[in-house]
């Protein structure tokens, strides 16, 4: 039987400014939420690179992993875990397989967000929980409602350490924009309708945010389910006793 360590490329394409953004999320997430976020030894993981804890509300990360761009990717793992099926989530009863299509799709997207591309690992570790192309589908509202959590946190936190470069303005064809520059101008439509002055205007962004919606939803269907269709013989994990969403 397959299982997503089958599909693991050893080491994630790094990214110059990977190592000061995780720190900076670890901080944040630590110091203004209720969260709590820890490193341990990968030995103590038991093979995982980490895990949430909801009795706890703790983020556990294997501290020594020599990757920084899979530390940070694991890390927006445990978060989306985290806001998605907490004890007092309204999708903590979720069966495993749609939490943890969720908790990866939202890791993928984020990473894209900042430029790397984790899908040799991410979209193989879906397909594993995600047979069942149902999963995929409705589970991708919530995907997107935390990816632009993530997004929104990673890019301020990414502007404060002076390592943003400056937005560029929407194309006028979605279809042509990179991932990162699309979510980047799903932001800035954002802040527009927030400070659009007219109701014309307002109306105006919130359609072009609703496509740039559809888009990105599109793509990350489209690419969950291609990924599913490739590997047919790719079943999923027995379930886990362990209470915690270890990943």
């Amino acid at each position: 039987m397959l299982s997503a360590k089958d599909f693991v490329k050893e080491n994630l394409a790094d990214h110059q400014n990977v190592t000061s953004l995780y720190n900076a999320f670890k901080d944040y997430l630590n110091q203004q939420t209720d969260l709590k976020v820890s490193e341990v030894p990968l030995e103590t993981l038991n093979g995982a690179k980490g895990y949430f804890q909801p009795r706890t509300n703790e983020i556990v990360i294997g501290g020594d992993e020599s990757d920084n761009a899979l530390k940070l990717k694991t890390l927006y793992h445990e978060y989306a875990h985290s806001q998605l099926h907490g004890l007092k989530s309204a999708f903590k009863d979720r069966p495993r397989a749609y939490q943890e299509t969720q908790a990866e799709a939202v890791a993928y997207v984020a990473m894209q967000n900042i430029g790397v591309d984790t899908s040799n690992y991410s979209l193989g570790y879906v397909a594993t929980w995600a047979k069942d192309k149902a999963v995929i589908h409705s589970a991708l509202s919530e995907i997107q409602q935390v990816s632009n959590k993530v997004i929104e946190l990673s890019d301020g936190l990414t502007k404060q350490l002076g390592l943003q470069e400056a937005q560029k303005e929407p194309e006028h064809d979605l279809k042509k924009l990179s991932a990162q520059d699309l979510n980047k101008s799903y932001q800035s439509l954002q802040q527009q309708i927030q400070q659009a002055t007219s109701p014309q205007q307002k109306a105006q962004f919130k359609n072009q945010l609703n496509d740039v919606h559809h888009e990105i939803s599109e793509r990350t269907q489209k690419q969950l389910k291609s990924f599913t269709e490739q590997n047919p013989g790719i079943k999923q994990p027995e379930s886990e006793l362990d209470q915690s969403l270890k990943r």
